[in-house]
């Protein structure tokens, strides 16, 4: 009885160091792309191209007992020259997400987000090849998003976070498009002429799944919705990310990406330049092969 009671009171020991180990989980992607097409006298025609894009994203995740602490860091910037063209920019991403939570059952927490994301720099519209006009920067457009939720992690692969209550702000902090919204009297993504700055209450959705699906092949896919419960709720703004990884050996790796956007506020220019700028669903697609580094790392301690 005695050595039944002295097992149970180690197991009970054990079990409670075990419950508060602090677990750190580090790792992430890095990936340095390019393409490159180049002709002489090509009967058929077309144009020399090059072009390529920098992808880092990262991640730390920290567990302690019923607390866990997960942030994310995705960057990426790219370009392409085509012909006689001037460089123009294809790829301008920064997004930063941090969610801390706190287990009340099993797989599920009561957890706070908050979210940011933006560009490195300028883009532009192309009317043709001498004239383009401005149509964002950095922190023009930024979105910033405040969140309190439930958090539901049944396995390292997946994440279902849902809120009922989130604060959404949209900044545009660039003077000369501010100087022409104000001008022309229209809103800037959303913004209303004059201003820098917009905010909204609304319901939040995000969910990721990252798993390995066969040997050297990486799925990760995102998606993020929300609604504003004060301006026009049935507009659903939508943010959809997938990534495919295919390790060709230790360094070089094939990457495909895409990435589909849906915001009413957001003027999306059209192809037709005789036809006004308006809410649409944006889509890009993006392939590139080179060299890219994979690592991640575990540290448990007690």
């Amino acid at each position: 009885m005695k050595k039944t009671i002295f097992a149970l009171l180690i197991l009970s020991v054990t079990c409670t160091y075990a419950q508060n180990d602090t677990i750190w989980r580090t790792g992430g992607l890095s990936s340095l792309n390019f393409n490159q097409v180049s002709l002489s006298n090509w009967a058929a025609g077309g144009d020399n191209s090059i072009g390529g894009n920098v992808l880092l994203s990262i991640y730390a995740d920290y567990k302690n007992g019923k607390w866990a602490w997960d942030n994310n860091l995705d960057l990426m910037i790219g370009g392409a020259k085509i012909g006689k063209q001037e460089f123009r920019k294809t790829d301008d991403k920064i997004e930063l997400n941090a969610k801390v939570g706190y287990e009340v059952t099993k797989s599920l927490y009561v957890t706070y987000l908050l979210g940011f994301r933006t560009q490195f720099t300028e883009g532009f519209n192309y009317i043709d090849d001498k004239t383009r006009n401005r149509i964002s920067n950095f922190l023009t457009p930024a979105y910033l998003v405040n969140s309190l939720g439930i958090d539901w992690k049944p396995n390292s692969h997946l994440s279902v976070f849902i809120s009922p209550l989130t604060a959404k702000t949209t900044i545009v902090n660039d003077k000369l498009l501010l100087d022409q919204a104000e001008l022309a009297d229209v809103p800037l993504f959303g913004v209303d002429p004059g201003k820098k700055m917009r905010s909204e209450v609304g319901a939040f959705f995000t969910s990721k799944y990252q798993k390995e699906l066969f040997e050297n092949v990486t799925f990760t896919t995102k998606l993020e919705l929300f609604s504003s419960y004060t301006h026009k709720p049935q507009d659903v703004d939508v943010n959809w990310e997938n990534l495919i990884s295919l390790k060709i050996n230790k360094y070089l790796t094939a990457i495909i990406t895409t990435q589909l956007l849906y915001d009413n506020d957001v003027f999306v220019p059209k192809s037709d330049v005789n036809k006004p700028a308006g809410p649409g669903t944006q889509f890009k697609e993006t392939f590139g092969l080179g060299l890219s580094y994979k690592f991640d790392s575990v540290k448990v301690r007690q």
